[in-house]
């Protein structure tokens, strides 16, 4: 059995086309209360293209692997981590700016931050919800407290996160609002959105009003966007924006609603993971996949998500943009999956 694996590197910062190197490595070993999964699939997130270009530079030492969806197979568990045994088809969402990332043929992980791959879904399907189902799952139950009959405003439904969002509300028995561009409208109301307002059409505030307001606003885009959620509160309505923030915000209309704010940075673990595996199960919740390129394409990957060129001047895909890692090596026998 190889004792090496490939992995794609971050070795500067800046743009996509020169960021990255295709290195091998050695294979890691799970210490205590840690699993080595070869790693089937990952994904892209704008976190990555944020790491790429260099504004986290003080978290990220390079050269890096960068990364942190994963759907694959345990191969080896550490001593202690019975929770999985070899075989087993799981995903997670890995630490973030902690140790390797998932841009890698293998990945060793804590079992406490692993769960077992909803059988609904595949590898790709799986590492293309990792990220953003725990990120929603975070800000619209456990910061929000979305409750059945509340109006939530998902902004950016058609988008990776967005598209999640937007089932997870209506899962959880929400009105669904959604801005989204008038071609994606069919797409985001299939998903479980109510009202889809085209936001590149006009003021999307005096439409949500019109409404009634909104108990939530789920902002994934910032800006005005972020400084504009407490018009389109109802009274005592709740923000929760997954959006860095590098300049200061006037948030004082929020007073006159009595807004609650949420500034989330996820983080990891198993029980939201489980509870995303149980919508799924439930034919509630289904990632949206909207690209797949192989891992030595990660650089194509992220001009595709950025909107650039490999959208072929279609601009950046519906949902997610997930990384197949590949298949187990011929010089390799890896536990068959139960």
């Amino acid at each position: 059995m190889s004792t090496s694996m490939h992995v794609v590197e971050l070795v500067r910062f800046g743009a996509a086309d020169t960021a990255f190197a295709t290195r091998a490595l050695p294979r890691p070993t799970p210490g205590p209360g840690q699993v080595l999964v070869r790693v089937l699939a990952t994904s892209v997130n704008p976190l990555d293209l944020q790491t790429r270009r260099g504004d986290y530079r003080d978290q990220v030492a390079l050269p890096a692997v960068i990364g942190n969806d994963a759907s694959g197979v345990v191969v080896e568990t550490g001593a202690g981590a019975g929770d999985f045994e070899p075989g087993d088809e799981v995903w997670y969402l890995a630490p973030v700016f902690a140790g390797q990332g998932t841009y890698a043929e293998f990945h060793v992980v804590d079992q406490a931050l692993v769960a077992r791959k909803p059988a609904r879904l595949s590898h790709v399907e799986a590492a293309g919800l990792a990220l953003v189902g725990v990120t929603v799952w975070e800000a619209l139950v456990e910061r929000a407290g979305v409750r059945a009959g509340e109006r939530v405003l998902v902004h950016g439904g058609a988008g990776g996160v967005g598209s999640v969002a937007v089932q997870v509300a209506s899962a959880l028995g929400a009105e669904v609002v959604t801005t989204a561009r008038a071609r994606d409208h069919e797409f985001v109301t299939a998903l479980g959105a109510d009202v889809a307002i085209d936001f590149s059409a006009g003021d999307y505030v005096p439409q949500v009003r019109a409404l009634g307001g909104v108990d939530v606003v789920l902002d994934t885009v910032g800006g005005d966007t972020l400084a504009r959620s407490p018009q389109v509160l109802a009274d005592r309505g709740r923000v929760v924006s997954i959006v860095d923030i590098p300049e200061p915000q006037n948030l004082l209309a929020a007073w006159g609603v009595n807004a609650t704010y949420h500034f989330l940075f996820v983080s990891p673990g198993r029980a939201k993971l489980e509870a995303l595996g149980q919508l799924v199960d439930q034919g509630k919740l289904q990632p949206v996949i909207g690209a797949v390129l192989p891992l030595a394409d990660i650089a194509q990957a992220h001009t595709l998500l950025e909107g650039g060129s490999a959208g072929a001047g279609r601009g950046r895909p519906r949902g997610k943009i997930a990384v197949a890692v590949g298949a187990p090596r011929g010089d390799e026998e890896l536990p068959v999956p139960r």
